[in-house]
């Protein structure tokens, strides 16, 4: 082999093995950016159970707008804690132990979530006055909880790049082989079913909220004249 040629052989072999080191590189950041959306979705299903049922709960017993949010930010924090511990406990892990490790992982990303998500629901007119029988309400919390998602996506996936957050919880949930193509993207079907119901159960709360806007703004039908005689 000529000096030239062997050259050309060691620059070949050189560009081959930083294209596959490139290539190792995006595939483990397309690896970290599905976990961080699956992550994300996690918590904001438990983050929308409680806050829903808080915000229920309030309305209900007449709570001042204060101690209602606390409390639903309080649920929030139960539901979402209670959906990364459950799976841990399942898999063989003492309560005591899952409850710590999901306390480290998840807090975070909770907290972002519910600062966002009540931060935008401020911010949107009446939003926080609404009762339960209010489009406005039904229109507000999906909006709080978009935008709280996207804003606790950059969070999960940073965590994720340094071994923490739902990284710390991840390699206890005995998943069967690695999980690729458009299926890291997909949640568990336990969470997927949770989303449904939230999803259906805000809907219908629109739905009735609206009919009774509807109702409310309808024209009362005069009483017929009583006969004479």
């Amino acid at each position: 082999m000529t000096e030239h040629a062997h050259h050309a052989h060691g620059d070949h072999g050189a560009h081959g093995q930083a294209l596959a080191t490139r290539g190792d590189h995006e595939a483990h950041d397309r690896g970290i950016n599905a976990m961080a959306v699956s992550a994300t979705l996690h918590c904001l299903t438990g983050c929308a159970i409680g806050e829903v049922l808080g915000l229920m709960i309030g309305t209900a017993v007449g709570l001042s707008t204060g101690a209602t949010i606390a409390l639903a930010v309080s649920l929030a924090f139960l539901f979402g804690y209670a959906l990364s511990t459950l799976p841990l406990v399942k898999s063989g892990m003492g309560l005591g132990a899952a409850i710590t490790l999901v306390f480290a992982a998840d807090t975070l990303s909770i907290a972002t979530m519910e600062v966002v998500d009540n931060l935008v629901m401020a911010l949107i007119p009446g939003a926080m006055d609404a009762g339960l029988v209010n489009p406005v309400f039904w229109i507000g919390m999906p909006i709080a909880l978009t935008v709280a998602f996207f804003a606790a996506l950059p969070v999960n996936r940073y965590l994720l790049r340094r071994g923490k957050g739902h990284a710390l919880t991840h390699e206890h949930h005995g998943a069967d082989g690695p999980v690729v193509g458009a299926r890291r993207y997909i949640p568990s079907l336990s969470t997927g079913v949770l989303i449904a119901v939230i999803a259906a159960f805000m809907v219908g709360g629109l739905t009735v909220s609206v009919a009774d806007e509807l109702t409310d703004d309808a024209p009362a039908h005069s009483a017929p004249p009583a006969p004479h005689g």
